[in-house]
């Protein structure tokens, strides 16, 4: 027998994070979902897992039983939220009309009054980057986020952002697109989700480009017809979809208030698509090429990242960034009531 090995005994700890995780979430996944064996969706399978982040899929999730989002949990929400970064809209009723979409004020109501507003009015309350400034969303995201990168081979996320949308009875988002990728759950009332394909005419080449570089807004212009080749998802509580990257979208509210977590993060190949797309915008408007989009880490877009990098750089592209007016309020004595200004 060897002699007896000197010195402290070792605690044991979390795991450090294997090679590829992301290192701060890397050591968590060990408490949350090997001990406690508690997984936020609940209905992973290796095709899901396969297929995450590549194709549109739905899940099942208990986020929705969680006391955090009952009516006293999200006025508190919307009272520690910082107010000037608290997203209040408003929009009308025909889906093509994107034109639409207003920005309000959500003044000095306290969250009590803003959440009776969403409920009696028609407004949309988007509070980007809530893991940002609320530590129990933090958390919330950290346990999300280990919980996709445990079930999903090699997955690593970055650029996270944890949002809440508190919205109105019937309320709709116009079709837009986003860059990153995407998982909306939902919490609380029902909505439709029209996802579409990443193509003609739903979206084009030339189309992505704009958003990419931030010449245009993530909403453009819509065709009902559409319609008819997107996929239907009817959102309940406990239940979430994501989609492809880029693939455009809309969203309406069923008659009752709604409540729904919008995730939005980066992968290295969601990433590498981005700046692809990027740079093909600048190869095309500095060099009149007609680049196509390459999927993966080729020679070709390998170089296409070294352009988009080279272009930031040199700010080669000025975006022009969509600032709208505030044009509406909110007061507490009329909840629900859009308080406009008075016209000159």
């Amino acid at each position: 027998m060897g002699r007896p090995r000197q010195g402290p005994r070792r605690v044991a700890g979390p795991r450090r994070p294997r090679a590829g995780q992301d290192l701060l979430v890397g050591p968590l996944q060990d408490p949350i979902l090997r001990e406690d064996r508690v997984s936020v969706i609940t209905d992973w399978t290796p095709e899901k897992a396969k297929a995450f982040g590549r194709e549109n899929l739905t899940f099942q999730h208990a986020l929705h039983e969680r006391p955090m989002f009952d009516d006293e949990g999200l006025a508190r929400l919307l009272d520690l939220y910082p107010r000037d970064k608290l997203g209040v809209f408003t929009m009308g009723e025909d889906p093509k009309a994107w034109t639409t979409w207003r920005k309000g004020s959500a003044g000095n109501l306290t969250g009590d009054q803003l959440l009776e507003a969403a409920k009696t009015g028609r407004i949309w309350l988007n509070l980007r980057q809530t893991n940002d400034h609320v530590p129990e969303y933090a958390a919330l995201a950290d346990e999300i986020f280990a919980d996709k990168e445990a079930h999903v081979p090699g997955l690593r996320t970055f650029k996270r952002d944890l949002g809440m949308l508190i919205s109105s009875a019937n309320a709709q988002v116009f079709y837009h697109l986003d860059v990153p990728l995407v998982s909306l759950w939902q919490i609380r009332g029902q909505k439709k989700v029209w996802v579409y394909p990443v193509a003609d005419p739903y979206v084009g080449d030339l189309a992505l480009e704009k958003i990419v570089l931030r010449e245009t807004a993530e909403q453009f212009a819509f065709d009902p017809e559409w319609d008819k080749g997107a996929q239907e998802v009817d959102l309940t509580p406990g239940k979430m979809v994501t989609w492809r990257q880029n693939a455009p979208h809309r969203i309406e509210n069923g008659p009752m208030l709604n409540v729904s977590i919008s995730i939005e993060f980066m992968t290295p190949p969601a990433l590498m698509r981005a700046n692809v797309i990027y740079a093909n915008g600048v190869l095309r408007r500095r060099l009149g090429a007609k680049p196509r989009i390459q999927e993966g880490f080729g020679p070709t877009a390998i170089s296409k990242l070294a352009v988009a990098r080279g272009a930031k750089a040199l700010g080669l592209q000025t975006p022009h960034v969509r600032h709208l007016p505030v044009t509406f309020g909110l007061d507490a004595s009329q909840p629900g009531v859009l308080i406009e200004p008075p016209r000159p």
